[in-house]
């Protein structure tokens, strides 16, 4: 059983909104854990539309989904928030002292005075690998995140996909493996340039093999695999050794475990006290696209807003002996400091 880890906050989602919350809940001195079912922080901005530019944040006329991710990390840097990827809170209980223990699927448990879900549409699982018989190998063999690496030292790893995950991890696992096979049903990939010019040069090198094509079954038993049957751009039929695989069909967004932690939901989302955007549950907040009330616009900057609001009653949990006193970040000394990492 791993040490359970003491907070002020955990903050569930890592998307550009639960990014912000970062910010506004260090300057008023809330600790904050984040835990994203992603490989990374940036969330839909940084998964859906990386390089697609975004026109509606205050202050930039124009900046792309990963550009916007990194402005919030650099922003948020001062206050050194810890982020837990590749997992999922799966399990929220109030304990005896008023305070959450959060379980995640990774077997990470946290012990929070506040919880802040920021998981937009929910949480973005990975799509099942349409494959027949897949579901038997899944989280022995086949898996659709890496919380290892070192799990795959010395196999014979097949990654399937045409995108960013696919190619970085080709590129990450390369080096470990006994064998790395990347299949992708053309010559043709969505991943960033730069990763795709490192994935062809290993494949000039002998050091991954690329098939073009598609898998099409899975020969083992008991869960383990042995190889994968694929067919090629011509038709040809293919059996490639495989201890595991890696499959990377894109995200979708599912609300999963929250729905299940007794928040009032109405039509798959959060309703909320637009006073403080806490839920029903005293405690626990939830911004972004995942809450609801009237006149809701699904913003990113609406979800500042809210994260601006949620940070000032949280701290008035979090800190019940303090006055809290608005202060400007332009004015006070005390902000600066903070922002200066003094």
């Amino acid at each position: 059983m791993t040490d359970i880890i003491r907070t002020d906050a955990v903050i569930v989602g890592a998307g550009p909104v639960g990014l912000f919350a970062v910010f506004q809940l260090g300057m008023v001195d809330v600790e904050a854990h984040v835990v994203d079912i992603l490989d990374r922080p940036g969330g839909q901005c940084v998964e859906l539309y990386p390089e697609k530019p975004i026109y509606d944040i205050p202050g930039l006329p124009e900046v792309t989904g990963q550009g916007l991710a990194d402005n919030l990390l650099a922003q948020i840097k001062p206050f050194a928030p810890r982020f837990h990827f590749n997992q999922m809170v799966s399990a929220l209980e109030r304990t005896s002292d008023d305070r959450f223990l959060l379980t995640t699927d990774a077997g990470t448990r946290f012990d929070a005075k506040v919880v802040v879900i920021a998981a937009g549409g929910g949480s973005f699982l990975p799509r099942r690998a349409p494959i027949p018989g897949v579901e038997a190998y899944e989280g022995r063999s086949v898996f659709y995140a890496v919380r290892a690496k070192d799990a795959f030292r010395a196999k014979h790893l097949v990654i399937i996909g045409g995108g960013d995950s696919a190619l970085d991890w080709t590129l990450n696992l390369a080096p470990i493996a006994e064998s790395v096979t990347l299949i992708h049903r053309r010559d043709v990939f969505r991943a960033a340039p730069d990763t795709v010019n490192k994935m062809r040069a290993l494949v000039d090198k002998g050091v991954v093999d690329l098939f073009i094509g598609q898998a099409t079954g899975l020969i083992g038993e008991n869960g383990m695999l042995k190889a994968v049957k694929a067919k090629a751009e011509d038709g040809s039929l293919h059996e490639i050794a495989a201890d595991a695989m890696l499959p990377f069909f894109g995200l979708a967004a599912q609300l999963g475990p929250i729905a299940d932690w007794g928040l009032n939901l109405s039509e798959n989302l959060i309703p909320v006290d637009v006073k403080s955007y806490q839920t029903t549950t005293p405690g626990v907040f939830a911004i972004g696209d995942v809450n609801a009330y009237p006149g809701k616009l699904k913003l990113i900057l609406s979800g500042f807003h809210e994260a601006a609001l949620m940070a000032q009653a949280a701290a008035r949990r979090v800190h019940p002996e303090r006055r809290m006193v608005f202060q400007h970040s332009t004015s006070s000394s005390t902000l600066q400091k903070k922002l200066a990492g003094a």
